[in-house]
C-alpha cells in the first residue's frame, strides 16, 4: 500500500512513545488551573461589559466626557485582554480574477480527526486564460489556526486555485480517535497529494516546511507519481543551526524533559478531547506574547488611547489584529514533543538522520519538484539561512528547479502576510509556480514505475532564476 495512506501505519499503542511517557505532577494541572482562572475573571468580564455599555450610551451625559470615554475604553481594553477567543472565520467570500468579481465558496474536500482540507472554490461565468495552478497551501501546525494565513489565500487566489489545511484543535479531538505525532503530519499531507493528484503546487509556510520536505522526499524515493510540481517553503525551520533564534536557544538549551515535565499536559472535562496529552495553546500564548512583551503593552496602550480620542479606525485595526493573534489552539504532545526533538535538537532532518515510519527520509531522493525558498530579513522566529538550507541539501536536484528569495525589511509574519509580501513575494511565488507548472494535457506525471533516468521531465517555462538578497527581479 502506498506511504501516506493510512491502512499501513501502526496502530497508535504499536507506535514506540518518544513524546510523553508521563506528565509530571507540576504540569498535570496546569489546565484545571487555567479553566478555573477563566471561570473566576468571567463576572469580571461581564462587569466591563455592563461597563462599557453604561458609558457609551449616548443617553448618558457622562458617555460624552473625559472621564467616561476613559472607563469605556478601560472596560474594554480589560474585556478583551482576558477573553478566549475562538476560531475566527475566513471573511472570504470572493476575489478579483482579472476585472471580474467572482464569489468564493469554503468547502470541505477531504478530511481526518486532525485535519480538514479546505477548498476555496471560486464560481467562473467564463474561465480565465491565464492558468489557474492549483495550490496546496499548509498552514503551521503552530498554535495558530490557519485563518493566520487569510491575507495569504487572499493574494493567492485571483490566480491559482487554492487549498488550504485546517488543523484541529487537539483539545476537540476526542482521545478514541488515536495519537497524532509528526509521522502522521507527514502521512497526512502525503495523502492530500494524492487526493490533489500530481502536478499541484505546494507553500509550506513556517513549521510544515520540514515535514513537507520529508513528504516530498518519501514520495521520491518511492517513485510516486503524485508528487507536486513544485514546492514553496517559506521561513521554515529546515536547519537550526542556521542563524538561531531565541527560540531555537530555548529549546537546544533546556531539552526535551525539560518540555515534557514543564509544558505537557492534560485536557479537561468537558472538551470532547479530555484526558488527551496536549501542548495547550495558552502557553503558546504566553511563549508568544513575552518574546514582544513590551511591544504588546504598548499596543494596549494605544488602543486605549485612540479609544477615548474616539479614533474608531485605528482601534478597529487592533481588534481585527488581535482577534487573530490572540486565537490560538492546543497541539497533541506526541507532535510537539517529535517536532522539538526532530527539529531543533537532533537537526535530523540536515544531518541525514530523520525517519518516516522507521524509512530514512533522503533529501537527495528529490529529483522532479521544483524548489523555492523565501526567508525574511528581520525574522526573529526561522533565521536567515534555515530555509535556504534546503537549496544545498537537495542535491540532485538540477539547478534550473532551484531559487531562492530574501525580502529585506519584513519579519517572521512579514514573509507571508502583509504589503511587502504582496507587492514582491507572491508575484515571485506566482512566477515560480507557472515556470515550473506541468503541461498536463501535452503530458501527465510520471508513471510510478519510471526511473529517475527515463523518465521524461515535465514541460515547462523557463525557472525563475536564483534571486540574490536585495535584488528586485
Amino acid at each position: 500500500m502506498a506511504i501516506g495512506v493510512f491502512g499501513d501505519a501502526p496502530d497508535s499503542g504499536d507506535i514506540p512513545s518518544q513524546a510523553v511517557e508521563a506528565v509530571s505532577a507540576l504540569s498535570r494541572p496546569l489546565y484545571w488551573m487555567f479553566e478555573m482562572g477563566q471561570a473566576a475573571l468571567n463576572p469580571y468580564r461581564a462587569l466591563a461589559d455592563v461597563g462599557k455599555l453604561y458609558y457609551r450610551n449616548p443617553v448618558n451625559p457622562l458617555t460624552h466626557t473625559e472621564f467616561g470615554k476613559s472607563v469605556a475604553a478601560a472596560c474594554e481594553v480589560f474585556e478583551r485582554a482576558t477573553r478566549r477567543y475562538g476560531k475566527p472565520e475566513w471573511g472570504i467570500s470572493s476575489t478579483l480574477v482579472g476585472a471580474t468579481r467572482v464569489p468564493v465558496h469554503i468547502e470541505t474536500v477531504w478530511e481526518r480527526p486532525f485535519c480538514r482540507l479546505l477548498h476555496f472554490a471560486r464560481s467562473f461565468e467564463h474561465a480565465p486564460r491565464r492558468p489557474q495552478p492549483k495550490l496546496l497551501i499548509v498552514a503551521p501546525m503552530s498554535g495558530h489556526y490557519a485563518t493566520l494565513l487569510r491575507g495569504t489565500v487572499e493574494t493567492m487566489l485571483p490566480n491559482h486555485d487554492v487549498y488550504v489545511t485546517d488543523w484541529a484543535d487537539a483539545k476537540l479531538v476526542p482521545i478514541a480517535e488515536g495519537r497524532f505525532d509528526l509521522d502522521d503530519y507527514i502521512d497526512y499531507v502525503i495523502s492530500i497529494f494524492h487526493f490533489l493528484g500530481g502536478g499541484a503546487h505546494v507553500m509550506a509556510v513556517c513549521q510544515p516546511a520540514v515535514p513537507v520536505l520529508a513528504a516530498v522526499a518519501r514520495m521520491e524515493a518511492e517513485d510516486d507519481p503524485h508528487v507536486p510540481a513544485s514546492m514553496t517553503l517559506m521561513g521554515g525551520p529546515i536547519d537550526t543551526r542556521e542563524s538561531p533564534t531565541a527560540v531555537n536557544d530555548v529549546a537546544h538549551g533546556r531539552g526535551l524533559d525539560w518540555f515534557r515535565r514543564n509544558v505537557i499536559t492534560t485536557v479537561p472535562f468537558p472538551h470532547p478531547g479530555c484526558m488527551r496529552q496536549v501542548y495547550p495553546g495558552f502557553l503558546q500564548l504566553h511563549g508568544f506574547v513575552s518574546m514582544n512583551l513590551e511591544r504588546h503593552v504598548q499596543a494596549h496602550h494605544d488602543m486605549f488611547r485612540h479609544l477615548v480620542k474616539g479614533d474608531g479606525d485605528s482601534a478597529e485595526k487592533h481588534r481585527a489584529f488581535y482577534d487573530e493573534y490572540l486565537a490560538v489552539m492546543d497541539l497533541s504532545a506526541e507532535f510537539y514533543l517529535q517536532t522539538i526533538e526532530t527539529v531543533f535538537i537532533e537537526h535530523a532532518l540536515p544531518l541525514g538522520r530523520m525517519t518516516h515510519r522507521g524509512k530514512p527520509v533522503d533529501l537527495a531522493a528529490i529529483r522532479r519538484v521544483a524548489l523555492l525558498t523565501v526567508e525574511g530579513e528581520n525574522d526573529d522566529i526561522s533565521g536567515v539561512g534555515q530555509t535556504e538550507a534546503a537549496q544545498r541539501l537537495c542535491v540532485n536536484l538540477p539547478e534550473d528547479k532551484k531559487a531562492h528569495y530574501l525580502q529585506l525589511g519584513v519579519g517572521h509574519y512579514g514573509v507571508f502576510n502583509g504589503s511587502r509580501f504582496r507587492s514582491e513575494i507572491a508575484p515571485r511565488i506566482a512566477d515560480f509556480i507557472l515556470s515550473h507548472n506541468w503541461d498536463r494535457k501535452a503530458r501527465g506525471p510520471a508513471p510510478a514505475a519510471a526511473t529517475a533516468a527515463s523518465r521524461p521531465e515535465p514541460d515547462a517555462k523557463p525557472a525563475l532564476k536564483l534571486v540574490k538578497p536585495g535584488a528586485t527581479g
